[in-house]
């Protein structure tokens, strides 16, 4: 059974389109990212299976049922983008408060309190009133929140915004350490590089429906770049280089070219210098999670 699916979802707010037929299946302890420019529908779709939202047309299902269900919501764990807890309770009583709701006995809310502080490096502050955390703290103390209940299914919108590299890290490891438990992570967020670090499968949205989506390791896999600096550029050396792959001139001395694979990059040199030329650099170029980002976006696949 798939943790998350949806089939053809569409959600009106009056005559403004927010998703467009979205098609997408998560499996049970994989972290996925979910990524799309603004507007693109990406909050949305995560209050859809919040059950905060009705869609208008489609269907979406968590662990086979419907996400607005109260037995399905016991499933999950929420951090939306755009949070505001009881400021005037401490940290240890918002997440004894959400371990109520969750229906923990007392002595397990405690340890899990304790646990869930320790967990996301707030165990000096769970005394503090919320009103005294920075925003790092308070998005450390929701995500926390998120996982009292010990959920399956952990939502997360946009959940590092506001913390440092040191604390991304720690939230990184943790979502590793989740994924490690069989715990799903669906983590939608605008930081490419972090999702590029922590997620198994990826989808990228716009204007309300995939335009691209699949395991992070194939998505990367596909064509690579050698950056060749040479003593001169021209048609017999774009010639030599054609044959290798799609080679483009960026300036007099430079060329890109397009290859399946880094591993001819010898033999590429070697053609270049039986030919004569000067050969001043031959750098692989990785791809990234950023380049295929722009081409689904703004190549308009979709």
């Amino acid at each position: 059974m798939l943790a998350i699916e949806t089939d053809e979802l569409r959600k009106l707010y009056g005559n403004k389109v927010a998703l467009e037929g979205l098609t997408l299946q998560v499996a049970r302890g994989e972290v996925f990212g979910f990524l799309g420019p603004n507007g693109a529908g990406k909050t949305t779709a995560v209050k859809v299976l919040a059950g905060l939202v009705a869609p208008t047309a489609g269907a979406a299902r968590i662990f086979g049922r419907p996400p607005g269900e109260p037995a399905t919501r016991r499933h999950i764990g929420f951090l939306p983008e755009h949070f505001r807890f009881q400021d005037w309770l401490t940290g240890a009583e918002l997440l004894d408060f959400h371990g109520r709701l969750c229906g923990l006995k007392p002595e397990h809310r405690r340890a899990r309190v304790h646990e869930l502080l320790v967990l996301v490096g707030l165990e000096e502050h769970g005394d503090r009133r919320i009103r005294s955390f920075s925003k790092g703290m308070q998005q450390r103390l929701g995500i926390a929140q998120a996982l009292v209940g010990h959920p399956d299914l952990v939502l997360l919108d946009e959940p590092t915004s506001a913390l440092d590299p040191l604390g991304r890290k720690e939230i990184r490891d943790l979502l590793r350490a989740l994924r490690g438990d069989g715990t799903t992570v669906f983590l939608n967020s605008h930081l490419l590089t972090e999702i590029e670090m922590v997620c198994d499968r990826v989808a990228i949205i716009d204007r309300g429906r995939v335009v691209r989506e699949g395991a992070l390791g194939k998505l990367l896999a596909g064509e690579h770049e050698l950056r060749i600096i040479l003593d001169r550029i021209d048609a017999t050396a774009l010639g030599v280089l054609a044959a290798f792959g799609a080679a483009r001139q960026v300036d007099a001395r430079t060329v890109s070219l397009e290859v399946p694979d880094v591993a001819v990059a010898p033999k590429v040199a070697r053609c270049l210098l039986d030919k004569g030329y000067e050969l001043y650099g031959l750098t692989p170029i990785r791809r990234s999670l950023e380049d295929i980002f722009a081409e689904a976006v703004e190549g308009g696949e979709g």
